[in-house]
């Protein structure tokens, strides 16, 4: 299983999940838990995925996903779990 960790911050606007999820699903990520949480106005979302049978390596989907965040309005963030785990590790 490639599991990698994507988080979603900004302001709140209709289809947001929508939007990322439909990207997700085009590239046959599967999203194994999320997380999403609305606090003032401010949108926040952390889904666990499985990448294993997507086509795409984590660097094109990183990007992609970056891109999409710029056209929607927030800050999409992809990375490896392995790499999450020890960013934020204390």
């Amino acid at each position: 299983m490639k599991k990698t960790i994507i988080t979603v911050v900004g302001n709140d606007t209709v289809g947001i999940i929508a939007k990322v999820c439909t990207y997700l699903a085009d590239n046959n990520v599967n999203i194994l838990d999320i997380s999403q949480t609305i606090v003032q106005g401010y949108f926040n979302m952390m889904m666990v995925t499985d990448a294993s049978k997507c086509e795409k390596d984590n660097g094109v989907l990183a990007k992609e996903l970056e891109a999409l965040g710029d056209k929607i309005g927030v800050v999409i963030r992809c990375q490896h779990e392995d790499i999450f785990n020890v960013m934020h590790r204390i």
